[in-house]
């Protein structure tokens, strides 16, 4: 969505990496937020945090216009201000009031907006992919020279939407980019024990596929990798396969104990976070000081704080609503 700087044809320039920056950064406190939030009981229900996969959905969405395109899982808060949806809109919708992008209706799980082409979180492991797949062969269908990005985590590669998924996209040659985030652990199982083929790019291969694995915590990379992919797609050049090779910092939702791995591990892992390999590269390039941090950092709080109050303000649905978009409405 936004425009692609160079400064001299080697890379994108450093305006460009400290909008991404922000990006990033705005996703991370809204969901740090929403974590005390849901602490404090105002936001309910099930709840799972994008934290330390950033720079995939930031990344990626570089490469996409506003006609294209995108759903997404149920861990979507990122790829859903990545996309341009209004914060209000996204904070209101996890308080489940009607100033919501669902109208409350959908929560942390369904954040919805049509007029972004955001066709949502969706609460079904791998159930957006024959969603994408439907909505590219429309296009297809309609002569519209759109891709459709459809985002979900290397557990859905073991549910048998994938397969068919991937197999009808390659059979019809539909504009389709498939973003696997690979974050090693789907709910709670790692992969070494769960997968025989780990490299979830291979499966793709597999049907026909141009696919490939890019460093899921390095922005620039991962939006250099999607931006090759897209353009190949709006070539005619049938669906492509992105593996982006990620790690979630907290839990697979609110309830996760995490016993699967150790707090060393994490912590590994977030000292080779995307935020921290930006800013270190902008600050050791001289673009980035303390001063600029905290100007960014004061800038999404106030946005956050926004935010904040409208989803706290705003109504819950009446009841007289709740059947409204359920039965079809009498014809008068």
């Amino acid at each position: 969505m936004n425009t692609h700087a160079e400064a001299d044809g080697s890379g994108p320039d450093s305006r460009h990496l400290l909008q991404l920056l922000q990006a990033m950064l705005r996703i991370r406190r809204f969901e740090e937020r929403c974590a005390e939030l849901y602490m404090e009981e105002k936001i309910r229900g099930f709840l799972h945090l994008y934290i330390g996969e950033e720079a995939v959905a930031v990344g990626v969405m570089q490469a996409l216009t506003a006609e294209d395109a995108v759903i997404a899982t149920y861990r979507e808060h990122g790829h859903a201000l990545a996309r341009g949806l209004d914060m209000k809109a996204v904070m209101a919708e996890m308080f489940g009031k009607a100033g919501g992008s669902s109208r409350g209706r959908g929560g942390s799980m369904h954040i919805f907006d049509k007029n972004k082409r955001f066709y949502g979180g969706n609460a079904i492991v791998a159930g957006a992919l024959p969603m994408a797949v439907g909505m590219a062969l429309a296009d297809k269908l309609q002569g519209h020279k759109r891709v459709t990005c459809c985002f979900f985590g290397e557990g859905a590669a073991a549910e048998g939407e994938f397969h068919e998924s991937l197999n009808l996209a390659q059979l019809w040659r539909l504009p389709v980019l498939f973003v696997c985030e690979n974050n090693r652990y789907a709910m709670g199982t790692a992969l070494a024990i769960s997968e025989s083929e780990q490299r979830i790019f291979k499966k793709a291969e597999s049907y026909g596929l141009v696919a490939r694995e890019v460093d899921g915590m390095q922005v620039a990379a991962v939006e250099a990798a999607a931006r090759e992919c897209c353009e190949a797609i709006r070539q005619g050049g049938g669906p492509r396969f992105l593996e982006c090779l990620t790690y979630r910092f907290r839990g697979h939702s609110m309830f996760d104990t995490q016993l699967y791995r150790t707090p060393e591990e994490v912590e590994q892992w977030q000292q080779k976070g995307p935020i921290v390999q930006l800013r270190q590269r902008l600050e050791q390039s001289g673009e980035l000081d303390e001063a600029r941090w905290q100007q960014l950092e004061q800038a999404v709080r106030l946005e956050l704080n926004e935010a904040v109050s409208f989803a706290e303000q705003s109504a819950f649905e009446p009841e007289s609503e709740l059947c409204r978009g359920v039965y079809q409405e009498p014809e008068a």
